[in-house]
This record gives C-alpha cells, sequence and structure tokens, in this order.
C-alpha cells in the first residue's frame, strides 16, 4: 500500500438532499461534503455524509443515492477550503482490487506530484455497497481555494495527459459522473466544528 496514508472503516452516504444530510452528519457526528450551488441538476447526489459509526440504519435513512461502507485512506493531511468530489466507477474488465490497487498505489502518488496545489487528498475506496447506485470511490481532493482548485489543479504544462492517461487505466470516464464542488463541515457533539 505505497500510495496510502492512514486507513479507516467508515461509512459513507450520498445525498440528494441537504437537510437530511446535514441532520444525519449531525447526529452521527461526522463530516458533511455538501455543494451548495443553484441550478445542478447534472450532479450525481448533492452531499456526502462519511461517518465513523456504528448506527448503519441512520445513515441509510439519508442515502437516498446510495450507502457504502468504505476504506478512507488519508494520503496527504491538511487543511482546504474546498473540494474536489470526484464520485469514481472501475473499468468493466477489473476486478475491485485490481482498480483499487492502481488508484492506491500508482495513481496516489502520481496524483501528489502532479497536483501540487492540493492540500488535502483522501481516498474513500467502497468495500461494499450497502444500497443504491453503483461507485467504487470517492476522491476528495482538497485546495485552499476554489481559484487553486479551477486554476492551478494541475502543476505542469503536462500534468493532465499524464493524470487522464493514468484514471483510463482503473476507471470508467463514461460512467463515472460529474465531480462535486463541495465544502466539508466536520461535527462533534452535534454541532459543527469547522
Amino acid at each position: 500500500m505505497s500510495g496510502a496514508g492512514t486507513v479507516e472503516l467508515m461509512l459513507a452516504a450520498a445525498c440528494s438532499r441537504l437537510a437530511p444530510a446535514r441532520e444525519t452528519a449531525a447526529a452521527l457526528m461526522g463530516t458533511l461534503y455538501e455543494d451548495v450551488r443553484p441550478g445542478r441538476d447534472d450532479l450525481p447526489f448533492r452531499a456526502l455524509v462519511v461517518a465513523a459509526t456504528d448506527q448503519v440504519e441512520v445513515l441509510a435513512a439519508a442515502a437516498d443515492v446510495g450507502c457504502y461502507l468504505v476504506a478512507r485512506r488519508t494520503i496527504r493531511a491538511g487543511t482546504a477550503a474546498v473540494y474536489g468530489l470526484f464520485p469514481m466507477c472501475r473499468r468493466r474488465d477489473l476486478s475491485r482490487a485490481e482498480a483499487d490497487a492502481h488508484w492506491r498505489d500508482v495513481h496516489a502518488p502520481l496524483a501528489l506530484e502532479h497536483h501540487a496545489a492540493m492540500t488535502h487528498y483522501v481516498q474513500l475506496a467502497v468495500l461494499q455497497r450497502l444500497s443504491g447506485a453503483v461507485f467504487d470511490g470517492f476522491a476528495l481532493c482538497g485546495f485552499a481555494s476554489e481559484d487553486d482548485l479551477r486554476e492551478r489543479f494541475f502543476t505542469l504544462p503536462d500534468s493532465r495527459r499524464v493524470i487522464q492517461a493514468d484514471i483510463l487505466k482503473f476507471a470508467d470516464v463514461e460512467r463515472s459522473p460529474r465531480r462535486l464542488l463541495a465544502t466539508a463541515t466536520r461535527f462533534a457533539g452535534g454541532t459543527a466544528d469547522q
């Protein structure tokens, strides 16, 4: 596991409704990643709740898009003001383990090299889909500002080509939905602590 830092087992819920997602994240003392931009009906979901909990039924109640057991891998720990949240579907000719190994061991180091402005990077590898839409992972790419995410996502002139070529080795870009532009709120004791 050369690309992984710390690994934790968590539950994640993809939600189309923001209010229930926020309430659930607060109740479970989890983290809420939400895209609050208006008029974005093209998004696969509006919020992702991630929590270390055994209250599956509470999380599942808000997960109108999908509920997942995930391995949360912190590749780069840091602070971020905004996240590119990328849902990922693996290539159909690869097993979950094969796609995940490439994402973790090959793509993660490339991402650190070719996204120098990325201040925080977490991979949520789906270990089991409990309900809903089929996703194999979620990448949380954090940046200090929206300008950094939009204008300085790639480090070098050739970085876009390198990253896109590598993504094709493990992900099905046709089935992988659009990214969310999200902010994060971490809850502790039922209140936001961000």
